[in-house]
């Protein structure tokens, strides 16, 4: 008996909320100016519950580039592993 288990990029890519594994709907795109260059982007997802208080987090620190709907993966460069939260 075979039972295919679903593999990674199979998974919708969820949001980057602590404890959130609701499928990801937008992209945040920022970077940090002090430790980025200018043309340089890290990536956060967000589901709509919690686009506005990431949106919020990274805005805060000017770090928050632009907001984009999350149709496509994100490039490895690019995702940043782990929750927002634990920036």
């Amino acid at each position: 008996m075979s039972s295919e288990v679903p593999q990674a990029q199979d998974a919708p890519d969820h949001c980057s909320a602590r404890g959130c594994r609701t499928a990801a709907r937008f992209q945040l795109r920022w970077n940090n100016p002090k430790l980025h260059p200018p043309e340089r982007r890290k990536t956060w997802l967000a589901c709509a519950e919690h686009r506005e208080s990431l949106e919020a987090f990274l805005g805060a620190r000017g770090f928050l580039r632009e907001t984009v709907e999350h149709t496509q993966p994100v490039s490895a460069q690019d995702a940043v592993e782990g929750s927002a939260a634990d920036r």
